[in-house]
C-alpha cells in the first residue's frame, strides 16, 4: 500500500475528542442495556412516554400499583406475564426505566458540553453543523424508541422487529458517526491521495456487511429466532432449516420467518468474517501488520465466536449482551482502521 504526498492537514482537538469518546462509550453502554431490556422482556413495562416526568421511577406503593395497572392492560401481560405480582413487575420496570434514563443522560452529556464549547468558540471550523446533526439524530432516536414501544401496546404482545431493527441501526449510526469525528479530532488528520483505492472500497464494503448483519441480528432478537435451532452449523438435519419457506416470497421468509431469519443472520455473519479477512489481507499483504488491523482481526473472530456461543446456549443473557456489544466494538475498530488508512 502506498500513498502520494499529503494534501492537507488538521490539528488535533483532543479536549473535544475526549467528550465525543465519552459519548460513544455511553452509546455502547446503551446498546448493552437495551440488549438486557429486550432479553428480560422489560421493554413494554412502561406504557407512557414522559420525557421529563418519566426520569423518576414510582416513589411509593400507590404509584407503583398505578404503573402495574397500566401494564396489565397490554397484550404482553395477557399473553406472557399474567402470572406477575407487583414485585416481579418492579424487576422488569427497572431495566426499561434505566434504558430510558441512560438515553436522557446521553442527551445531557452531549448537549451541555456542546453549548459550552460553542460559547467559548472552541468548536473547530466545519464541525458545528456536524455536532448539531448528531444532536438531531439523538433526538430522533428517542422518538424511534417510543415508536418501537408503541407497536407492542395495542394488538401484539411484542414490539415490531422492524422497528426494533430501526432502533438498533440508528444507535449504531450515531455511534459510528460520532466515533469517526472523535478519531479525527483526537488524531488530527492528514488527508491523503490514496492509491490503494480497492482497499478503501473493501473497507466500506465490510462496514456495509457489518451494518446489514446488525439489522438481521435485531430481526433475530425481535422474533425470538435465537431460541430455535440451537446448533451450528446445522439447522435440523442440514445446513438449511426444513421450515425455511413459509411465506409466499423469499424476501418475506428472510425478513419474517424466524427459521429463515436466523439462517440469514448466521450466514451474513460468516460472509462478514470473509470480507473482513479480505480487508485485513489487503492491509497486510505488504508484510506489515499494524495494531489497528490486528485488533480488527481478533475482534471479528471473537464476535463470530460470541454469536455461535449465544446460539448454542439458547441465548444466554450474558453472552447475548456481549454479542451485541461486540457488534459495536467491531464497528468501531473497523472505522479506526479505515480512518488511519484514509486520513491518519
Amino acid at each position: 500500500m502506498s500513498t502520494n504526498q499529503h494534501t492537507s492537514s488538521f490539528a488535533p482537538h483532543r479536549k473535544i475528542a475526549v467528550w465525543l469518546f465519552i459519548c460513544c462509550f455511553m452509546v455502547l453502554s446503551m446498546a448493552m442495556i437495551g440488549a438486557v431490556t429486550r432479553l428480560t422482556e422489560s421493554g413494554l413495562s412502561i406504557t407512557e412516554w414522559k420525557p421529563i416526568a418519566g426520569a423518576l421511577p414510582p416513589l411509593n406503593e400507590e404509584a407503583w400499583q398505578a404503573e402495574f395497572d397500566l401494564y396489565k392492560q397490554t397484550p404482553e401481560y395477557d399473553a406472557k406475564h399474567f402470572w406477575m405480582q407487583l414485585s416481579d413487575f418492579k424487576k422488569i420496570y427497572f431495566w426499561e426505566w434505566l434504558h430510558r434514563l441512560w438515553g436522557r443522560a446521553i442527551g445531557i452529556v452531549f448537549a451541555v458540553p456542546l453549548v459550552w464549547f460553542a460559547i467559548r468558540k472552541q468548536i473547530p471550523p466545519g464541525y458545528g453543523l456536524k455536532f448539531i446533526g448528531l444532536l438531531a439524530l439523538g433526538g430522533a432516536q428517542g422518538f424511534i424508541g417510543w415508536f418501537m414501544v408503541q407497536s407492542g401496546l395495542v394488538d401484539r404482545p411484542s414490539v415490531s422487529h422492524f422497528r426494533l431493527s430501526l432502533h438498533l441501526f440508528m444507535a449504531a449510526l450515531v455511534f459510528a458517526l460520532m466515533l469517526w469525528l472523535a478519531i479525527g479530532l483526537w488524531r488530527g488528520t492528514t488527508h491523503k491521495n490514496i492509491t490503494a483505492k480497492h482497499t478503501v472500497i473493501t473497507g466500506w464494503a465490510t462496514l456495509a456487511m457489518i451494518a446489514i448483519t446488525i439489522v438481521w441480528g435485531a430481526f433475530v432478537a425481535g422474533l425470538d429466532a435465537g431460541m430455535i435451532y440451537n446448533q451450528f452449523p446445522h439447522m435440523g438435519a442440514g445446513l438449511v432449516p426444513p421450515d425455511f419457506r413459509t411465506h409466499p416470497t423469499m424476501i418475506g421468509d428472510i425478513m419474517q420467518n424466524p427459521a429463515a431469519v436466523q439462517f440469514t443472520h448466521r450466514w451474513l455473519a460468516i460472509a462478514t468474517l470473509c470480507v473482513t479477512a479480505l480487508y485485513i489481507w489487503m492491509r497486510t499483504k505488504g508484510g506489515t501488520i499494524t495494531g489497528d488491523v490486528a485488533a480488527l482481526g481478533v475482534m471479528i473472530l471473537v464476535q463470530v465466536g460470541l454469536g455461535i456461543a449465544t446460539l448454542l446456549t439458547q441465548v444466554d443473557i450474558h453472552l447475548a449482551t456481549a454479542h451485541q456489544a461486540g457488534a459495536f466494538i467491531l464497528l468501531g475498530l473497523l472505522l479506526n482502521a479505515q480512518h488511519r488508512l484514509m486520513r491518519g
